[in-house]
């Protein structure tokens, strides 16, 4: 087998490696396949190549424009995904770890893309929460934004998934509009070395955008500063040496860590042997042992269960687990591959030795295993290991020592205080699951361990069909965890771009902050066109278009019309008495709908037009009641503009009913899908 050379992609070139190169094996065969590192590479010069190349070319361009691109990036990396699932077996991944992996790693992307795309603006500003009223007559406001830093994201991966690990912190990073320097764990650099070499040679992203170390970073964080990222996932002690180098903490480095985790699935009371619950707890159980060799960051670890159901979950477990296949990753057959490599292997049957002096191992022998297929018995190959914790309060190394690996170990619990107990000794992880189908105990459970999990994985007969499983970070939730699991947060959908971006508190006029955001404000300079603005294009309309309607009054028939003909017959709009009884109403009053009925009918220019459909309102709100012979006018202003599609773009209107003395009686948000003018388009 010819030896396969790693290369770095440093300030737009390809790199080799150099007598500094560390050996890398293959897990299943166990020789030499490959040689990573190279001492000599100039990290002030990627430096200036992301900060004055990708930085500028990035935040040129809009969210959406990000979004476009990431989406392109996903599809080429689709298209050639069977090049890294050729070369990833030699990681001790199966069929079924590529689709973790690789699909897994594309998928992410994609999410992105329609995130940024839908949640986002097509601006390079991200407006973060609602406007805030710091003065009384309201020419004094406060907005938070988020705007992209101004340096690089410095990725550091770990060896388990070198495609996944890689996209799910880059995807959200590009959408920043932050470039990144990728570093892959040596153990499986040649993985992430084709990815990049995948993309780009596609010729998505800008020159600048994205660079490579396999091997040593060198003096790389040393060079870091205020504008820059670094995210990390690994052991606890590369995360603390990380986050305690002087030049990150005297420079206030962001740090971002994802870091072991002594992942707990417990087993509600009420999920007995014979019901759908035990069968499905003891499926994700021995998926979790068994996927990726158990070399998954949210593997289980310690499974608890009642104590009555100690007994007949082992005896479920050793079944299954007896069935899996342990071989060649290559073979369709084989239901669990090699750990990454020897060293891995090693470290696996260290720790779970130190697991055995506090439990009883019920299944697996390190010493006596089949393996199958072509794979050699110098591969880095363990079986299952199961172990029996009976004493889980008395033990230390069961709720402090992570095996990563397939190794996991069953403890009994008394009640459900007991089992929170229990999972909490983890003092932190990144996801706990939960088997029940009792709606009090996911609640006992949410409160009792929410605070050292982040996140909480119900599942039942009622839900299995649809789940995703308990070791599956999904790109719209956050994954990541308090304390041990390293206290940070990625992914969660725009909450993980969020973590490359800087929020500021911007205060100024309404004009000014409608200027910043892109967002007309209420207050700001309106203005008005001869034409309804219903008859413009989306191209056409500018922000501040301002409609202002004639008045209409509200009659006493109007509102039992609209009574007798929607079914609403609610005592306030038709009880005088009962209304006046009641602390918000004077008397009889309009229909809320009904208001919004009127202000549509006074504000809506009927013709065939630019304006497709209305797609619904948001942050409605009925200010003050409208009486019998109150009149009602309706402003409407352009409120922002999103470009949706290659046809038509989302209007976003502010919408301000106001009674005959000028009081505001209902406000929202109105959203139209409006026809770009002819020949235009996003």
């Amino acid at each position: 087998m010819a030896l396969q050379d790693v290369r770095s992609f440093a300030a737009g070139r390809w790199i080799g490696s150099d007598q500094s190169a560390r050996e890398i094996r293959s897990a299943v065969t166990g020789e030499v396949m490959a040689r990573a590192g190279n001492a000599t590479l100039d990290m002030d010069e990627m430096l200036d190549y992301a900060r004055g190349q990708g930085g500028p070319a990035l935040r040129a361009m809009t969210f959406h424009a990000r979004a476009r691109m990431l989406k392109a990036l996903a599809q080429h990396l689709a298209e050639h995904k069977q090049r890294l699932y050729d070369i990833s077996f030699a990681t001790g991944a199966t069929q079924k770890d590529h689709l973790i992996d690789i699909d897994g790693g594309i998928g992410t992307v994609f999410v992105f893309a329609s995130k940024g795309r839908r949640e986002m603006p097509d601006d390079t500003v991200y407006v973060d929460g609602q406007i805030e009223q710091l003065s009384r007559g309201g020419t004094f406001l406060g907005q938070h934004i988020c705007t992209s830093l101004r340096g690089v994201a410095v990725h550091i991966n770990a060896f388990n998934f070198p495609v996944w690990g890689m996209l799910e912190k880059l995807a959200p990073t590009l959408l920043a509009g932050v470039p990144a320097i990728v570093k892959p764990a040596t153990a499986s650099c040649y993985v992430a070395e084709l990815a990049v070499q995948i993309m780009l040679e596609s010729k998505i992203l800008p020159e600048g955008a994205l660079q490579l170390v396999s091997g040593s970073t060198g003096d790389l964080l040393d060079r870091l500063t205020v504008q820059d990222v670094v995210s990390f996932t690994g052991s606890a002690r590369t995360a603390l040496a990380l986050r305690s180098a002087a030049p990150l903490l005297e420079r206030a480095v962001r740090f971002v860590a994802e870091q072991d985790s002594l992942n707990a699935s417990i087993l509600g009371p009420d999920a007995r042997p014979g019901t759908p619950e035990f069968d499905l707890f003891i499926r994700e159980v021995t998926r979790e042992m068994t996927a990726k060799a158990g070399q998954k960051c949210t593997a289980i670890r310690r499974i608890i269960t009642p104590e009555e159901t100690v007994a007949p979950v082992i005896e479920a477990l050793r079944d299954r687990l007896s069935k899996v296949r342990i071989g060649d990753p290559s073979d369709s057959a084989t239901g669990m591959g090699a750990l990454v490599s020897a060293e891995q292997r090693m470290d696996v049957l260290e720790k779970a030795a130190q697991i055995e002096t506090e439990a009883e191992r019920v299944f697996g022998d390190p010493e006596d295993f089949e393996i199958h297929g072509e794979a050699a018995q110098s591969g880095a190959f363990v079986p299952p290991m199961l172990f029996h914790c009976a004493r889980p309060d008395m033990a230390q190394h069961v709720h402090e020592v992570e095996v990563f690996g397939p190794v996991s170990t069953i403890m009994p619990y008394r009640d459900l205080d007991h089992a929170t107990q229990l999972a909490n000794k983890g003092q932190g992880s990144l996801v706990a699951s939960i088997i029940t189908r009792d709606p009090k105990v996911a609640r006992a459970v949410a409160l009792g361990a929410g605070a050292f999990h982040g996140r909480l994985y119900f599942n039942n007969r009622d839900s299995m069909a649809e789940s995703t499983g308990h070791g599956s970070p999904l790109p719209h939730m956050v994954h990541g965890g308090p304390g041990r699991a390293g206290g940070g947060e990625e992914l969660g959908g725009v909450r993980g771009v969020m973590h490359y971006m800087q929020r500021t508190a911007v205060q100024g006029s309404p004009d000014i902050l409608s200027a910043i955001t892109s967002r007309w404000v209420p207050g700001a300079t309106e203005i008005t066109h001869e034409d309804h603005p219903f008859t413009r294009s989306f191209d056409d309309l500018e922000l501040g278009e301002t409609f202002r309607t004639a008045a209409r009054e509200i009659m006493l028939e109007d509102i039992e019309q609209f009574a007798r003909f929607t079914g609403d017959t609610f005592y306030a709009h038709m009880d005088d008495a009962a209304a006046k009884r009641n602390p918000f109403f004077p008397g009889r009053v309009a229909h809320g709908y009904l208001i919004l009925s009127f202000a549509a009918g006074l504000f809506v220019q009927p013709d065939e037009g630019p304006v497709l459909a209305n797609t619904g309102l948001d942050t409605l709100r009925f200010l003050k009641p409208v009486e019998p012979g109150d009149s009602i006018r309706v402003s409407l202003s352009v409120k922002q503009k999103t470009p949706r599609n290659d046809d038509y773009g989302e209007v976003r209107w502010h919408v301000a009913v106001a009674n005959q003395d000028g009081d505001p009686v209902a406000s929202y948000d109105l959203l139209t899908m409006n026809a770009y003018g002819a020949g235009t388009g996003p």
